[in-house]
């Protein structure tokens, strides 16, 4: 099934929630975890699950995104059948940008008709998670459904946050509310509820026909989880799809977060950091894919003062260089610089960044190519913080790209 098989990437949104990161870039191209860009992990999925045809829809401030998939993505053979291609919006059925998730696809309905696929996979590009999606296709293809929606239990206390599903005995989902306040528990488990994921396989007529549809429909928000999916449970067959279960290839880690705030993308991070981390990156055989700089390896050196360079439970990149400072439980992005004295803890610095001699930094995100001057203090003091950066509702300090100190 997977050569008959069309991954359409959604990878348009503006990301307000995550700004200052998102002021000069799609939400899908902030950088994570000391060398990838959040669409690596959608993409190498894709790669590892044997998809071989992928549309990336772009939108927002897509520069960088779309040169990041010309970089790092650029690994398949058109000759032979095989893309990843960006998709920047045409206007081919109006003059307005994409209108929703379920618009953004109807934008470029001949793509899907143009591949003569028999099923369209439909991602999300801002999300961190492994999964191998020839088994969600398997299932499709085995319990006959029509829709299949990739599901993952969730605490009944947290479901408010999902779109969240009613199942009967055989996960033929029977009803969907997008952010319910009183979530349906699963049968049997009332203390869980199972929510969507935001990954959709459809058999690839319906999905024409839907999307002729709701493009007709004046009240419709032109949304997969508010409007396409409510209105096929009852007359189709849609179907969950339990994440972690039947995980193919994959290590069983079911980790799978939304980084939509910037609180959400800093735990996720950190979350990297722990001894034994709920995501693993060193699965041999499913290795997430980016672009790489050329770059020398990090090393640590003595300061000025004579002060050994030294790091300790961190994720250093390559080119970065401790020179007499102190990196604690951080994630360094390449050519990052810590200077003779400076103190770094629980912080994530992008590539470039400059940390001066004697500063100190914690809990904080800096992005590229920030310069921090000797002895400033990042994350000490918040009346100060606020007025001057971004402050995130759980205290994580933003510089934002370019920042320049007085």
């Amino acid at each position: 099934m997977l050569d008959q098989t069309l991954a359409v990437v959604l990878a348009g949104g503006t990301g307000t929630r995550l700004k200052p990161l998102t002021a000069d870039r799609a939400k899908p191209a902030v950088p994570f975890g000391g060398k990838y860009r959040i669409i690596d992990f959608v993409l190498a999925n894709c790669l590892h699950s044997g998809l071989r045809r992928v549309l990336v829809l772009t939108q927002y401030k897509s520069h960088s995104l779309q040169k990041h998939l010309r970089d790092g993505w650029s690994i398949f053979n058109p000759e032979l059948g095989e893309y990843i291609t960006p998709v920047p919006p045409q206007m081919r059925t109006g003059e307005r940008w994409y209108q929703g998730t379920a618009d953004a696809i109807y934008q470029n309905l001949y793509l899907v008709e143009r591949s003569e696929a028999e099923a369209v996979l439909i991602l999300s590009a801002d999300h961190i998670y492994r999964m191998d999606y020839e088994a969600m296709l398997t299932a499709h293809k085995e319990n006959g459904a029509d829709v299949t929606v990739a599901a993952m239990e969730v605490p009944l206390a947290e479901a408010r946050a999902f779109g969240v599903m009613a199942v009967d005995g055989s996960d033929r989902i029977t009803g969907f509310e997008e952010k319910p306040e009183q979530p349906q528990p699963i049968p049997g488990q009332p203390d869980q509820a199972l929510a969507s994921m935001g990954i959709y396989v459809f058999s690839s007529r319906l999905l024409l026909d839907e999307l002729e549809a709701d493009h007709a429909d004046a009240s419709s928000s032109h949304d997969f989880g508010k409007d396409i999916l409510p209105r096929l449970i009852g007359s189709k067959k849609v179907m969950a799809y339990r994440f972690g279960g039947d995980t193919g290839r994959v290590t069983p880690d079911r980790y799978w977060r939304d980084v939509g705030t910037i609180d959400a993308y800093y735990q996720a991070n950190m979350d990297l950091l722990k001894p034994v981390p709920p995501l693993d990156l060193y699965q041999e055989d499913w290795p997430i894919r980016s672009y790489q700089m050329q770059t020398p390896p990090a090393r640590t050196v003595p300061g000025t003062s004579g002060t050994e360079g030294i790091f300790i439970n961190s994720i250093v990149a390559g080119g970065v260089v401790i020179a007499g400072g102190s990196v604690q439980h951080s994630i360094l992005f390449p050519q990052a610089f810590i200077d003779d004295g400076a103190f770094v803890e629980d912080a994530i610095l992008f590539q470039g960044v400059s940390v001066g001699a004697g500063a100190r930094l914690r809990r904080c995100i800096v992005d590229k190519g920030v310069e921090i001057p000797p002895r400033e203090q990042i994350g000490y003091d918040s009346k100060r913080d606020r007025e001057r950066f971004t402050v995130s509702e759980q205290g994580i300090v933003v510089v934002p790209k370019g920042y320049r100190f007085a």
